[in-house]
């Protein structure tokens, strides 16, 4: 569909490639991570970002920083291998796949007798959850076609496409699904405050893919509900607590509770991985909280007074109660959402 973008995060002849995402929608440039603190650093200012896509360069960076360190003994490489997970695991503390995937890759390599298997065994394990989020993406599309068959004219915030997985996305794998099917399809993008990855990125890639997208302000979103022009809002999710509280980027309860006044559908589309069942509802989840430049400013220009508080969370919570469904790569998850997950994680 895209004739320009390649993914957004990669393994390419033994280097972690990426997607530079803070020079769109100007430049496409793909650049390298060579150390531990190149990926911790594209990972916390967002050069690579999307919940999966952080996890599956997570990853990879944990491989990254084996061969940078490159430990001779089993012992020193266990040992590495531990800091490596704590130090990438905690880049940033909202998105749950990021955690899980190098805690997982750490896992895979509990039977390592050396330190070249145990680098052999993170790699293979990336490689792992890389294919994983690519399939998933896959089945997240054909499950989501098939729920909004009939719903044509979307809505979503933040990015959630290409540029924030290994593969075709979550919310906006959708909407190509649907578009490979042959439905009429019209996006409407959020802009996504303060760093428009809105603007930036989802507008941008749906240019890229050929499909009609029209950008609105974040505060635009109520008022075009409520003209009945919307059929549905999907959008994507940094962590799903046990009950279907989902954790997304600033803005999205805000264009929940307006679905919900004006009778459109609002639905959330995540991996599995996404989930922390641990979690009893969203109120245990860690929101994370940015630097307050990224709202006084935005790149060189300066947008409000120097020095003026600020309060920029980066992402929100939507509550369970305002989600019509949670499209996963195992099905449609529907309410009550305590049950219908618990059953996802029991297959």
């Amino acid at each position: 569909m895209s004739t320009t973008l390649r993914s957004a995060v990669d393994w390419v002849e033994g280097r972690l490639e990426i997607i530079e995402q803070t020079l769109l929608p100007t430049r496409l440039e793909v650049v390298t991570l060579a150390s531990t603190e190149q990926v911790i650093d594209a990972i916390q200012r967002l050069a690579v970002r999307g919940a999966p896509a952080i996890g599956v360069c997570g990853a990879f960076g944990v491989v990254v920083g084996l061969d940078e360190a490159a430990p001779e003994s089993l012992d020193d490489a266990r040992a590495m291998l531990d800091d490596l997970v704590d130090r990438i695991g905690n880049a940033r503390p909202t998105a749950v796949n990021l955690a899980w995937a190098v805690h997982r890759l750490r896992d895979a390599t509990l039977g390592a007798d050396s330190a070249a298997a145990l680098r052999s065994l993170a790699l293979a394990e990336a490689l792992v959850i890389q294919a994983e989020d690519i399939a998933a993406c896959d089945a997240m599309g054909r499950h989501g076609a098939d729920e909004l068959a009939d719903r044509h004219r979307i809505m979503t915030h933040c990015n959630t496409g290409r540029l924030a997985t290994a593969g075709r996305g979550t919310a906006l794998g959708v909407v190509y699904t649907k578009a490979e099917r042959g439905h009429p399809v019209e996006v409407f993008a959020c802009e996504t405050r303060p760093l428009l990855q809105g603007a930036r990125l989802t507008a941008w890639e749906l240019v890229d893919a050929g499909l009609p997208v029209t950008l609105l302000a974040d505060g635009a979103g109520a008022a075009l509900l409520g003209t009945g022009r919307i059929d549905a809002v999907i959008t994507g999710a940094d962590r799903i607590a046990g009950n279907g509280d989902s954790a997304n980027k600033i803005g999205t309860r805000a264009h929940a509770i307006a679905a919900a006044r004006e009778g459109v559908p609002f639905y959330i589309v995540a991996p599995l991985s996404t989930f922390d069942p641990d979690l009893a509802s969203g109120d245990e989840i860690e929101i994370e909280f940015r630097a307050d430049d990224e709202v006084r400013r935005f790149r060189t220009e300066a947008s409000a007074p120097p020095g003026v508080a600020t309060w920029n969370a980066a992402f929100d919570v939507t509550p369970a109660e305002l989600i019509a469904g949670i499209i996963t790569e195992v099905g449609v998850l529907r309410p009550p959402f305590t049950e219908s997950i618990a059953a996802a994680f029991a297959r």
